[in-house]
């Protein structure tokens, strides 16, 4: 894994964290690190800077900010609607620094300002965990209106630092600083809506033990290409890169196992041989000739290296006898679509699934996910990373749930959360691309952890490669 990637630190080790360093001034390196980019942020506009703070320790980064820009001759006005002797310790002292320094606080709950130049979003961070009160909740209904940036502490107020889930009353900031590290909720579910450009201030801590989650960006991952995928070596042939088969193409859906297959081709994958269901499977692909297709069963008997299971494959009895095969066969298997839809009505599918020997991935989208899962997609979508976290223990497997801020999750207790993609990919069969991009990572040798990442971040980058080029959605 490359060392580079951006650690995430979920909200229990990020509390040890914290613990461990509770005597460092922490709420001071904070606040100077946001003022700073506050003091960018505002640049040469001129106007008042309205510094929002809350009754915790988020607030208490507020006025540590508000005391900078003072500092640094910025007009600054706070509105601060708590009782200033209810404040948590470290706040309490930010708060008391901030008189010391000439600073005073506004209770208006509306209006403070009429054109801010900016906004400093201090209400609530990292602990929120229940509806805020309607006096914070205006308040968050003035920033959003009145059209100024907005630069939120840590988190934007609203936003579950733990899952991504926006309240009715959410920041939407321009800017986010966090602190220390990442966190879940600023990169899944609603936060890329509402956290703007993220900025990570380390604070001059060293994470240790070792973060168990990273973001992945291509940028950082196309640097450090595992060795097959770089193609430096001149001797080889097709059968160095493996020979890779999937599974599906039940009537009607033939279409999922070709989408596959051809990114499959164009991953670079040796050989592919797609293994169609339904009875009267077509001879070839004329836009790609080079996929060798064939029935389904054949494709078992042939011994590919890896095996994709599931675009197009239906769930008849035929696809459950299909899948029973593929599953017993000592070789890496990615599961998609109705794959994972046979396996979440068929107990004896998921023990099959989870007792394997060989590698195997799964890539479910939320509506899968939730029927392995037992659960409704609502229930899903409020904390993916818990769920995606449940499949990989359910079905002993590296699992992406699919999505904004799609989330890897591995058997190890390690997970992931991609940056790249967006709404171009919420389309009919970039899932199935997906799936046959995987597949050939697999058949290439890449194990499922580094196949998993490279499939899934790579997806992301070429759709906005795409986009970037005014081809999409």
């Amino acid at each position: 894994m490359p060392a580079s990637l951006s650690p995430i630190l979920d909200i229990a080790d990020l509390r040890a964290l914290e613990a461990q360093h509770a005597g460092l001034s922490l709420m001071e390196r904070a606040g100077l690190a946001a003022a700073e980019v506050a003091r960018q942020m505002a640049g040469e506009r001129g106007g008042q800077i309205v510094v929002l703070a809350g009754p915790g320790n988020n607030g208490g980064d507020a006025f540590v900010v508000a005391r900078w820009l003072m500092n640094w001759f910025h007009d600054v006005r706070v509105v601060f609607p708590g009782d200033a002797q209810r404040l948590p310790q470290d706040a309490a002292a930010a708060w008391q620094a901030f008189v010391a320094a000439g600073g005073v606080t506004t209770t208006a709950a509306i209006g403070p300002s009429p054109d801010p130049a900016l906004i400093v979003d201090g209400l609530f961070g990292v602990g929120l965990n229940r509806p805020i009160d309607s006096v914070y909740a205006a308040l968050v209904d003035w920033a959003n209106g009145t059209g100024a940036p907005i630069l939120s502490l840590d988190m934007p107020t609203g936003l579950d630092a733990g899952t991504g889930t926006a309240q009715s009353a959410a920041i939407r900031a321009t800017a986010t600083a966090t602190f220390i590290a990442l966190k879940p909720g600023l990169l899944t579910a609603d936060g890329p809506d509402h956290c703007g450009a993220i900025s990570v201030h380390s604070l001059g801590l060293e994470l240790s033990p070792a973060p168990r989650g990273h973001r992945l960006d291509w940028p950082t991952l196309a640097a450090e290409l595992p060795v097959v995928l770089a193609r430096r070596s001149r001797n080889v042939n097709k059968g160095t890169f493996g020979t890779l088969g999937i599974l599906g193409g039940t009537e009607g859906m033939g279409g999922a196992l070709i989408l596959a297959g051809r990114a499959a081709m164009r991953t670079g994958a040796g050989k592919v041989w797609l293994g169609f269901l339904m009875a009267d499977a077509p001879k070839i692909d004329a836009q790609m000739p080079e996929l060798m297709l064939r029935h389904a069963g054949q494709v078992l008997d042939a011994k590919p290296d890896a095996l994709v299971v599931g675009p197009g494959l239906g769930t008849s009895d035929a696809a459950r006898s299909l899948l029973q095969r593929a599953l017993a066969l000592p070789i890496p298997i990615a599961l998609d679509a109705d794959a994972l839809n046979l396996i979440a009505r068929d107990p004896a599918l998921l023990a099959a699934t989870k007792s394997r020997g060989a590698p195997t991935l799964a890539t479910p989208h939320p509506g899968e996910a939730a029927r392995v899962l037992g659960l409704d997609i609502e229930t899903v979508q409020r904390d993916r990373m818990h769920a995606a976290r449940e499949l990989a223990l359910r079905l002993s497997a590296n699992v992406v749930l699919k999505g904004v801020g799609s989330v890897l999750a591995h058997p190890d207790d390690t997970w992931d959360i991609n940056a790249s993609g967006g709404p171009a990919l919420a389309t009919a069969g970039s899932g199935d691309v997906l799936s046959g991009l995987l597949g050939a990572l697999l058949a290439q040798g890449l194990d499922a952890k580094t196949a998993l990442r490279y499939a899934v971040c790579l997806h992301g980058a070429t759709a906005d490669a795409l986009v970037a080029q005014h081809i999409g959605p």
